[in-house]
């Protein structure tokens, strides 16, 4: 089933996004109370509650994000109280050393959390999960880990990195600070590619640290496009900048930015497939989530080089915009599908292993509801730009 483009209007678009984040508050709560204490990753035929494989257990965080961002939606004390239960549920993970993703399970959780409150004991556990997210780093290759090997270096964990930065700010360590730094400019080197593409994972040998080679877990191919991987790379070092001030981070987040547009710009939608290089139908399945990365993504690369490029950030914003619009077209909503029990319908979480293909994921949740609540924050957001 082809998704066309909706006519863009944003007069018309906010009371639609008040819609989807009323029908989120519905669909969040109703999980949390018919199956309490539990995090899914991703929906089989539309339900959460399921036996299918994790892979690896990195999306702890955004259901209690999503929780704390319909707090900030509501107002209501209850959300409140169901935020902080998540979140504290979590909170073990702070030593995990089997996941590179602390960034995913705590920045979306405790950094909310603390921000409303100050509490010391909120911010240690940000620190510590920063320094125990940095004891994956490799001195020969100066890069940080994925899970799956000491070989392994992995695009998303430029989502990830935010979390060292932080812990490097909150204690004055600039020993942590650099570490994170020569994470970023490896992945730049050897992950991003000239076009502002990037691999999902890098290669090395792990006795010499020499670079070997480009290859993915759940892309097309090696040397494809995949959006998911994308988005993280434009998302991630966009907050990377926001820590280092550094425009070489900046430029590789717009380089990333507009590799996304230009793709979505030639193809029919503005909602982007799960690889840009896959060929046509039957393999070209939407991946939502990346288009819900990516327009999160963008909206907060418009706020930072707004005082450098006024003109880039209008079309960023616009682009984020457009992108809003397309994913919250009734096709795509939980509500067009009577018992689907997510919010944003058709993402895609590893296609060759054949976890959550064509279902509601978490991340796609979290990270629409977030793009949404950055739409509805600004006063300015909604009008012809």
């Amino acid at each position: 089933m082809a998704i066309t483009n909706p006519p863009f209007s944003l007069v018309e678009l906010r009371p639609r996004l008040h819609k989807l984040m009323d029908f989120a508050a519905e669909q969040v709560g109703a999980l949390a109370a018919n199956h309490p204490d539990y995090f899914p990753m991703y929906t089989q035929n539309g339900c959460w509650k399921h036996s299918g494989s994790l892979w690896t257990d990195w999306c702890a965080g955004f259901l209690g994000g999503q929780m704390w961002l319909l707090e900030e939606y509501t107002g209501e004390s209850s959300w409140r109280a169901i935020a902080e239960h998540y979140s504290q549920l979590v909170e073990y993970k702070q030593h995990d050393r089997a996941v590179h993703d602390l960034g995913f399970i705590f920045l979306n959780t405790y950094r909310p959390w603390y921000l409303r409150t100050g509490a010391k004991r909120l911010n240690n556990v940000l620190v510590t999960a920063g320094c125990t997210l940095a004891m994956r780093f490799m001195e020969k290759g100066r890069y940080l880990r994925s899970f799956v090997a000491p070989e392994s270096l992995f695009i998303d964990i430029m989502m990830n990195v935010p979390i060292i930065f932080y812990a490097a700010k909150e204690t004055g360590d600039q020993d942590l600070f650099k570490l994170a730094v020569e994470h970023c400019r490896t992945t730049q080197r050897l992950i991003v590619r000239d076009d502002g593409s990037t691999a999902h994972e890098g290669i090395f040998d792990p006795e010499s640290g020499d670079f070997l080679k480009q290859a993915t877990h759940q892309g097309w191919a090696p040397d494809s496009r995949w959006t998911r991987g994308l988005a993280w790379s434009l998302y991630g070092y966009t907050q990377v900048y926001q820590f280092t001030k550094d425009t070489t981070d900046l430029t590789v987040a717009q380089a990333n930015a507009d590799c996304f547009i230009k793709h979505l710009q030639e193809s029919s939608s503005w909602v982007p497939a799960w690889d840009f290089d896959v060929p046509e139908s039957p393999d070209r399945l939407p991946d939502t989530s990346a288009g819900a990365i990516a327009a999160s993504g963008l909206w907060t690369l418009a706020d930072e080089i707004e005082p450098h490029d006024q003109i880039m950030a209008v079309h960023y914003r616009r682009s984020a915009l457009k992108m809003i619009e397309a994913l919250t077209q009734d096709e795509l909503m939980g509500w067009s599908t009577s018992g689907w029990e997510g919010i944003l319908k058709r993402g895609v979480y590893h296609i060759h292993k054949n976890l959550g293909v064509d279902e509601s994921v978490m991340w796609g949740e979290y990270f629409l509801l977030e793009a949404i609540m950055k739409v509805l924050r600004s006063s300015d957001s909604v009008r012809e730009i």
